[in-house]
């Protein structure tokens, strides 16, 4: 997932080099990672088309992507470039090929997903923010 002219940005950042890692993503973690999986029991939903294209794209099936969230040591941020109108996050999850960043957004109970890759900087950002020991 390419996020070229994203505006992101850093919530309750830890120190100033955590900042540059992530200077345009807003992460926090409790309570709202916790009630993804939690709270409600989250639906998945996605375009069939979109779907193709991301697959073409960037190799992951959407159904795959919802494997992310499952991740207990998943970071959830928000899309900040998308503020006006409906919120989009980002969730960074480690799957077994590596740390999947998934594009979304939720729609009542449902998670709604846009896109999904594997991308450095999204396993830069889930490297410097996960807090579940392995």
């Amino acid at each position: 997932m390419c996020a070229r002219g994203a505006n992101l940005a850093l919530l309750g950042g830890r120190s100033a080099s955590l900042l540059e890692v992530a200077a345009h993503i807003d992460v926090w973690r409790q309570p709202h990672t916790s009630a993804i999986l939690l709270r409600v029991s989250p639906s998945f939903e996605w375009d069939r088309a979109k779907d193709a294209q991301n697959q073409r794209k960037h190799g992951v099936a959407f159904a795959d992507a919802q494997l992310a969230f499952l991740d207990p040591a998943r970071v959830i941020a928000r899309d900040l470039s998308h503020s006006k109108g409906e919120a989009r996050f980002y969730c960074f999850g480690e799957t077994g090929d590596g740390v999947l960043t998934v594009r979304f957004t939720y729609r009542g109970e449902v998670i709604r997903i846009f896109g999904a890759g594997y991308w450095r900087r999204g396993k830069k950002i889930y490297e410097a923010h996960s807090k579940v020991p392995r």
